[in-house]
């Protein structure tokens, strides 16, 4: 079997910590993901997969993070 792909990369990214504490959510930080969407996407690297994922913080609150596989 041969794959489109020779080399792949992760990256992750959090919603913020004091928003959700405060606000009791805050979002994942659509500029960040933006600035690095562009990065990978200058350096070559595709978005191959990408999860957003729901998670336990601190005692009361969950914030989301994605993470974006990305592939050259």
């Amino acid at each position: 079997m041969n794959s489109k792909y020779t080399e792949y990369k992760v990256s992750h990214i959090a919603e913020g910590g004091c928003g959700t504490v405060i606000l009791g959510a805050s979002g994942i930080p659509l500029k960040r993901l933006e600035a690095e969407l562009n990065l990978q996407a200058a350096d070559g690297w595709n978005v191959v997969f990408q999860l957003v994922e729901k998670k336990r913080f601190w005692l009361f609150w969950t914030r989301e993070d994605i993470v974006i596989t990305f592939g050259r």
